[in-house]
């Protein structure tokens, strides 16, 4: 009987450390084929990453070699495009500062328009220096051949009314002829300017840089005789003789 319960009183120790043994064997092999399995995992990770990078950075270098000319126009067109609104509002001060009379003639250098050919507004010859009018547009007090925003504006006048001597035709009123030069145009290195009547004009979508030699913009108008409404000046000028 003491020897049974001797016997008994061993058994639990032995299923334990069995137990326990296996246990541990079990938990070896788990951790073994885990560890295997990272380092293929690992070295199967870092084999696509460099492979990865290289597609990425072909795919980039792709999209912005098909996309860099577009971003490239875009930029140019959007500066022609500010340059042409500049150049309006330098055409608009010009034609104002002949209607209220701030412009003279006969004064060398205030920009008073040139007589166009008879019966041929937009066949006036283009300017020199001297015949333009200045608008400063950088803010600096005066216009510079060196700088890329100012403006020199050519006015040239038509009225069919033979009596006007002297190159002065407010007393009558005119049509006026406005181009809006770019002041660095007469830097001297551009060559001979053109008139758009027989070149091709300027475009937002096609120049976006901008052509020196031709006017930013073109436009026409109506000044007033002096002391006449606009309409009355207009219906002399076009009223059968």
């Amino acid at each position: 009987m003491n020897k049974l319960l001797k016997d008994n009183s061993y058994s639990p120790p032995l299923l334990f450390n069995g137990a326990k043994t296996k246990t541990e064997f079990s938990r070896q092999q788990v951790e073994s084929k885990s560890d295997s399995c990272a380092q293929k995992s690992k070295s199967r990770d870092g084999g696509y990453t460099i492979i990865e990078s290289l597609v990425a950075m072909i795919v980039v270098s792709v999209l912005m070699i098909a996309i860099a000319p577009v971003m490239a126009f875009s930029v140019a067109t959007r500066v022609q495009a500010r340059r042409v609104e500049l150049a309006t509002q330098a055409a608009r001060t010009y034609i104002d500062a002949l209607r209220t009379g701030a412009i003279k003639p006969g004064v060398v250098g205030s920009g008073f328009p040139i007589q166009a050919p008879a019966g041929d507004l937009a066949g006036a010859r283009v300017p020199t220096v001297e015949e333009t009018y200045c608008v400063d547009m950088d803010g600096d007090g005066i216009c510079k051949s060196s700088s890329n925003k100012d403006f020199n504006v050519q006015g040239a006048w038509l009225n069919k009314d033979t009596s006007i001597t002297g190159g002065d035709p407010t007393s009558k009123g005119y049509q006026l002829l406005v181009r809006v030069y770019r002041a660095d145009s007469f830097d001297g290195t551009v060559g001979t300017l053109k008139a758009p009547k027989n070149a091709t004009k300027q475009s937002v979508v096609g120049s976006g840089l901008g052509d020196r030699t031709m006017p930013v913009v073109e436009m026409s108008t109506e000044i007033p005789a002096t002391g006449n409404p606009s309409y009355k000046s207009i219906f002399d000028r076009l009223k059968t003789p």
